[in-house]
């Protein structure tokens, strides 16, 4: 069983307070012996006393007769004690002020090193502060604002730092190494604002900043993407004296380089040198890498050459990027020599390098050097990627290099890899440039098994064979396409039916024209025209035949219109000119206008053809008033009147001549207006054919370079001669036939191809038998022209178009 102590005072005990006197401390001190006793009463120890301390009054302890000086660990450990007990508020200032010594400032300050908690850490400081005894103390501040950021007490930094701010300014003591703490611990907790502001109150204080400070604080604005102002702080660094370290420079440099700002960073490192600092790797990786990628080769090239100088051996990320920029650059020459230089060094070119190399040299037609290392790629055991393999074939098949083309197609397949379908399109237009249709259809069906749409493709190769004439081989790969279920549109269609006619393939054209009116195929007005215009060129019956149920096989009213105009009044039940505003009234202007235009021109010779000159004029006189040439004929007062033809074909400028020339008759008989002059401004391709039609009723015109020109008074007199009057009143006379015969010698073809709103369709050679519906035309008889009974001016009702 332990023992128990037991203190046994003396009889009688001086009390400190009475028994001060000058001999100091020696009043105060205990006199009495004191024993300490166990628990069956013996003495274990005798001797003098030690007297309690009284609190905020003494700064040692007595031991006997001996003063003891109270240790800074007791007191700290006290401190701290009481502290960790209470924590804070007015029971632990309570506790704080009944301390047994006089603290001071030194064991504020441990205690704040020991102490954990936050709240704890500023509820002895703020106790600290108000005692007499307090003064301010920048170990005390630092040791604070490391325990807040340790608690991420962030708020309290703040608080603490304005705190102070101010009492600095009342005090007048300068806490250099907090400021700094501050500043740094925001900093790196990304706390932008607060930090920049703390900066600025610490530099408007007049207080020193640190180099560490300057560093994290430029870190911070360069990871929050402002490098200027990064660069800004370097500035006020520099101002304000402060020492520039290397890791400043380490810091900036590539910062600035890889945010973009190439200028600035050069800057700093051109700086950096003159100031004996060594750049470290790391910078030179930066600078090559960023001025490589910024298209500034030249210093990229320097600065990797100036990295050698100071003996540092390139990286192989560092070859990579600057051949990946002369790659890019299109500077293949110093790409190829970095190329060998890296592999000379050890260094073994990854994928994306050999893809870059590869792909560079393919589009720029350097086909050779990219077969080549494209080789050494397989053989590195890298297999190709599809992007690689469609570059490569892609280059061949439009440098129209085919068995190259083909090998591509064929190791990239065997490789399970899945041609794209750019790669496809390419291969198929090649093919199909080099007119090999079965290996494109061979082509197409295995891109179709890949699940690709092939029907574009399809089309696509289609429209190569109609573009280049070869419609043999257009119609074979269109049936095809029919028989793989591959379908193609109506456009499509409609050129390859215009390629056919143009060839004189009517028996395909006629399947061609009906699949595309069963699909829904519109076949407009221009269209029609354009078959219209083969009639008028055939030479041959039996074309003349499959041209003419082409014509019915459009279904167009135009072609209701043509078989209407040829039957007598009895059957249409209508005059002529009636029936053909009435087909006119139907067009619509806004969308036709040029369409219109044109199969006014390709009638119009027709019907001269034909010997219809009566119709032709009703089909002058509806066009003109529908406006469709509106400047045809101009009325210049008494000075002048004038016909411009050179934007008609040349029955149609026939047509307008005679008709034009009645109206001018018509006014000047019977109005009596006269004008200076009438001019028909033909141009020079018809300035010929008016001019001998006209020849042939023995004109006053005269011919110049563009223009048949005559006096007014000269037509007049010209007007009243019987032969014009019949002339101009009936068609053009007998002698017609002389005149179609040169025609046709001087205008072979009427170039229905050609949709120019100024076509000028020529006479071709006119069919043996023209048939239309059930009534013939016109027959060629070896010595010349006749006109078919059916349409002979004897036996044909007048129907003259009235002005």
């Amino acid at each position: 069983m332990g023992s128990i102590w037991v203190l046994r005072l003396g009889s009688s005990l001086k009390n400190p307070e009475m028994g001060k006197s000058n001999d100091g401390d020696k009043s105060n001190e205990w006199t009495e012996e004191i024993e300490y006793l166990d628990e069956s009463g013996s003495v274990i120890y005798s001797g003098k006393g030690v007297r309690s301390v009284e609190p905020g009054l003494d700064d040692h302890v007595m031991v006997g007769e001996l003063k003891k000086p109270l240790l800074n660990a007791s007191a700290v450990a006290k401190i701290v004690e009481v502290v960790n007990r209470w924590r804070w508020g007015p029971e632990l200032d309570t506790q704080l002020d009944k301390l047994q010594f006089v603290p001071k400032m030194v064991h504020i300050t441990q205690a704040l090193k020991v102490i954990k908690d936050s709240d704890a850490l500023l509820s002895l400081f703020r106790w600290a502060k108000r005692q007499s005894w307090y003064f301010p103390n920048d170990e005390c501040y630092i040791m604070l604002f490391d325990g807040l950021n340790q608690h991420k007490d962030f708020d309290g930094i703040q608080s603490l730092f304005d705190e102070m701010v101010h009492d600095s300014s009342k005090d007048g003591f300068s806490s250099i190494g907090a400021y700094n703490r501050v500043i740094q611990y925001l900093a790196k907790a990304e706390k932008l604002e607060v930090s920049y502001c703390c900066f600025k109150k610490v530099q408007d204080s007049g207080c020193r900043i640190d180099t560490e400070t300057y560093n994290v604080l430029m870190t911070l604005f360069l990871n929050k993407g402002l490098p200027y102002k990064a660069f800004e702080m370097y500035e006020t660094m520099e101002k304000a004296e402060c020492s520039l370290d290397g890791s400043t420079y380490e810091l900036m440099i590539p910062s600035l380089a890889k945010s973009g700002h190439l200028d600035a960073a050069f800057k700093l490192f051109q700086e950096m040198k003159e100031r004996k600092f060594r750049p470290s790797f790391n910078i030179f990786v930066s600078l090559v890498d960023s001025m490589g990628k910024a298209g500034r080769l030249d210093t990229s090239m320097k600065v990797y050459m100036e990295m050698q100088f100071f003996g540092l051996r390139p990286s192989a990320s560092m070859y990579v990027s600057l051949i990946e920029s002369y790659a890019k650059a299109g500077k293949l020459d110093s790409a190829l020599r970095l190329w060998d230089e890296m592999k000379k060094a050890g260094f073994r070119p990854n994928f994306g390098l050999y893809t870059m190399i590869i792909e560079s040299h393919a589009k720029s037609g350097k086909l050779d050097i990219a077969m080549s290392v494209f080789t050494d790629m397989e053989k590195a055991g890298f297999l190709p990627t599809p992007s690689t393999y469609s570059c490569l074939l892609e280059m061949h098949a439009a440098s129209g290099q085919v068995d190259s083309a083909m090998k591509l197609y064929n190791s990239m397949t065997n490789a399970g890899l899945r041609p794209g379908l750019s790669t496809y399109t390419s291969l198929l237009t090649l093919l199909a440039n080099k007119k090999l249709v079965d290996v494109a259809a061979k082509i197409l069906l295995e891109m179709k098994a890949m699940g690709f749409p092939v029907d574009v493709s399809a089309s696509d190769v289609l429209m190569v064979y109609i573009k280049d004439g070869s419609v043999d081989l257009a119609l074979r790969w269109l049936r095809f396409m029919g028989s793989s279920g591959i379908r193609t549109n109506n456009f499509i269609i409609r050129q390859l039916f215009e390629s056919c006619m143009k060839n004189g393939l009517y028996e395909s054209a006629k399947h061609l024209l009906e699949t595309y009116v069963n699909s829904a195929g519109k076949v407009d007005l221009v269209l029609y025209t354009s078959t219209l215009a083969h009639l008028v060129r055939c030479q041959d019956e039996q074309n003349e035949k499959q041209l003419m149920y082409i014509l019915s096989a459009t279904k167009h009213k135009a072609h209701a219109f043509m078989c209407g105009l040829f039957t007598g009044p009895e059957q249409r039940k209508q005059p002529v000119l009636t029936f053909v505003r009435d087909f006119f009234q139907s067009i619509d202007y806004e969308l036709e206008e040029g369409a219109a235009r044109y199969f006014v021109n390709v009638l119009l010779n027709y019907l001269v053809l034909m010997g219809q000159i009566n119709r032709a004029r009703c089909v002058w006189k509806v066009a003109y008033e529908n406006k469709l040439f509106p400047k045809a004929i101009v009325f210049d007062q008494h000075i002048a009147w004038s016909l411009d033809v050179r934007n008609l074909s040349v029955g149609a400028a026939l047509v307008a001549v005679v008709h034009t020339l009645h109206r001018f008759r018509k006014r000047m008989l019977y109005y009596g207006v006269v004008p200076r002059r009438i001019k028909l401004v033909t141009g020079p391709t018809l300035k010929i054919v008016v001019a001998q039609m006209l020849s042939s009723v023995e004109s006053p015109f005269e011919v110049s370079k563009v223009v048949l020109r005559a006096p007014g008074d000269s037509i007049m007199e010209w007007f009243k001669k019987p032969i014009v009057q019949q002339f101009l009143l009936n068609e053009i006379p007998s002698r017609a036939d002389i005149l179609m015969h040169k025609l046709n010698i001087l205008f072979p073809t009427s170039a229905p191809e050609i949709r120019s709103l100024e076509l000028c369709t020529s006479l071709g050679s006119v069919p043996t038998v023209l048939e239309l519906g059930d009534t013939y035309l016109l027959r060629i008889r070896s010595g010349g022209w006749e006109l078919d009974p059916y349409s002979s001016p004897s036996t044909r009702n007048p129907e003259e178009p009235k002005d």
